[in-house]
């Protein structure tokens, strides 16, 4: 059969078995589907290169579908493709099968988790990065967008990065349909509003007719062939291609077409061609960088004091010279976060990604699926712009870590806008995730090696201000764990971070009244030390939590859980800030919010009095 005609029949078939897949669901996207068919037809016959039967193959292409809710098309494709077969299609949204309603890496070809919309192409823009800066590769990075996240700001933060690296690996392929969920789009078929943003931006930019077989043969190649920027083909389209009930219709999408019959008769019936995905040669191994060696950063106990964002910046260097394998980004605070340090050690597997905190979680998510170690930082407050994409991430299976300074109250005068309060309930609600919260240099540089090697979202919180101290260089610390650094049998004073000091002072006051209070370091707030927490509880029969954070959702209900779930019931004092901050001295904040070792102290006579009464 002749291309062009070969191209045809299988867009068609993808048309089909989307309907087909849909219709065995009883739900899906069928229509946001069958639009992009003749694209998707092109690119799995001819463009795109995918060793299916090895899918970690290091010079395999990535296909990411931004438009996640489009997922009968990319099973459709793996169907024709022989990646899987017409019965397991037919599970599409099934319980317990892999053709999830958006696709996830329960499949072994999809790399991510897409369907928040607006994620695909940033992602993209991660593993474009990855490709031509860390692996060194020549494969390429296809990702299909919708018009509908074009109005999200996610999409071009990445198209603004994409075109700063030049990344020429790198090809969006826009299905301009028109129609959204509930009406047309802002920019309907004006193909030129898109067009014209992308030049500004400095990508190629080719607009087509998505159902013209040359049209899109020829933008696919040129996409291919061209040097120092990104591609972006912006296809004009119908929602539902091919089936007049449908075809450009409003109140059609997410749904499947009523007479599965008659559409698929309309489309001139099943088919079941096989496509021949080209596969890449096996070419050069990924690039290895060098490690040099050496050691994670000692201080003195007692010494000078130190703050522990500046910890993590010369342990996540020392990190990098032992590990080839650790890379680092930051949103453009790097002299505030300090992994500056990380930069100035080993500049080429550095990532600056500005003031763009959802295009710097993005890109670490593309560059873990292709094995590195990324570590990305920023202010903890400003993580929460990129918070869809850490929650994506988790069900991306993705590795990362994440580092917020600057957090609570404790950063002073900067004011409650630059102030995280919400971050460790945030993270924490994250499936998987592990949460960390040191109060020392030495802990913190300790934490970053396991946090390295732990699966899932590992979030490390700092502190802006320099802290005495408290443990050794030679101190283990495990997640999961805590550590005593006061020993007591009357109260239990509980704290992580900046409130660990302020819980010591507080436990001096109250040895000169005579109550012995012990001080846990609850460093690891997720997972928690139970075991812990239980011997506290029995130990000592009352407890005091202070945190540098909102009540909800933090240290504090880490403890009350933690004891909930061991049976656990002692009196317990939770401090928190419950009331809006304003700027002031770190002393006055803390004051102010009840979280300081005199609100501590009062808490801890309280409770003791209630438990012998």
């Amino acid at each position: 059969m002749e291309k062009t005609a070969f191209r045809h029949e299988l867009a068609q078939q993808l048309r089909v078995d989307s309907i087909r897949a849909s219709d065995a669901a009883g739900s899906g996207h069928p229509t946001s589907s069958m639009s992009a068919a003749d694209l998707m037809a092109a690119l799995v016959d001819g463009h795109l290169r995918l060793d299916f039967d090895r899918p970690d193959h290091h010079h395999n292409d990535h296909l990411i579908f931004s438009k996640g809710h489009a997922s009968p098309l990319l099973y459709s494709c793996f169907k024709a493709a022989g990646a899987v077969d017409d019965a397991e299609l037919l599970s599409f949204r099934g319980f317990g099968s892999r053709m999830e309603g958006h696709p996830t890496p329960a499949l072994p070809w999809v790399d991510v988790a897409t369907g928040s919309l607006g994620q695909g192409l940033p992602i993209g823009v991660g593993l474009a990065l990855t490709g031509k800066y860390l692996d060194q590769l020549p494969y390429r990075v296809w990702v299909v967008c919708g018009d509908s996240e074009m109005a999200e700001g996610s999409i071009w933060e990445a198209f603004e990065h994409a075109a700063h690296r030049e990344l020429d690996n790198l090809t969006a392929i826009i299905d301009v349909n028109r129609l959204g969920q509930t009406g047309e789009t802002m920019h309907g078929w004006d193909l030129d509003s898109y067009a014209d943003r992308a030049r500004a931006l400095g990508w190629n930019a080719i607009a087509i007719d998505g159902h013209d077989p040359e049209q899109v043969e020829s933008a696919l190649t040129e996409a291919s062939s061209t040097t120092g920027r990104p591609t972006a083909i912006i296809a004009r389209t119908k929602k539902g291609r091919g089936v007049s009930e449908v075809e450009d219709q409003l109140g059609a999408h997410g749904k499947p077409v009523k007479d599965t019959a008659e559409a698929i008769e309309e489309l001139g019936g099943t088919r079941d061609l096989r496509v021949d995905v080209s596969k890449p040669g096996d070419g050069e191994l990924p690039h290895q960088f060098r490690a040099e060696g050496g050691t994670l950063p000692h201080y003195e106990k007692g010494g000078s004091e130190v703050a522990t964002r500046k910890a993590y910046g010369q342990a996540l260097r020392a990190l990098g010279s032992q590990r080839a394998d650790v890379v680092a980004m930051d949103g453009e605070v790097s002299n505030s976060t300090h992994s500056e340090q990380f930069r100035e050690g080993h500049p080429d597997r550095y990532f600056e990604m500005y003031i763009a905190e959802q295009q710097m979680v993005a890109a670490a998510v593309g560059m873990q699926t292709r094995g590195w170690k990324p570590f990305s930082s920023t202010f903890a407050a400003f993580l929460s712009r990129a918070y869809d994409f850490v929650r994506m991430a988790a069900i991306s299976r993705a590795d990362l870590c994440l580092m917020g300074s600057h957090a609570g109250v404790a950063i002073g005068e900067d004011g409650p806008s630059q102030m995280a309060l919400e971050d460790l309930a945030a993270l924490r609600a994250v499936h998987g995730s592990t949460v960390l919260y040191p109060c020392d240099p030495n802990q913190t540089a300790r934490l970053l090696e396991p946090m390295a090697d732990r699966p899932g979202i590992c979030y490390l919180r700092t502190s802006r201000g320099a802290y005495p101290t408290l443990y050794s260089p030679d101190e283990e610390f495990e997640i999961g764990g805590s550590k005593t650094v006061r020993d007591g049998d009357h109260v239990t004073l509980i704290g992580a971070g900046v409130t660990v000091h302020e819980a010591l002072r507080a436990a001096e006051q109250l040895a000169s009244e005579g109550l012995r209070a012990r001080v846990l370091d609850l460093y690891s707030i997720k997972p928690v030390d139970a075991a812990a927490l239980r011997a506290a509880a029995y130990e000592t029969g009352a407890l005091v939590t202070a945190e540098d954070h909102w009540p909800e959702g933090g240290l504090g209900e880490a403890v009350l859980t933690a004891l909930a779930e061991s049976g656990v019931q002692v009196p317990v004092r939770k401090l928190a800030v419950s009331t809006m901050p304003g700027s002031g001295k770190p002393a006055e904040l803390l004051n102010q919010a009840g979280i300081d070792a005199e609100s501590i102290a009062a808490a801890a006579r309280e409770v003791t009095r209630e438990r012998v009464t």
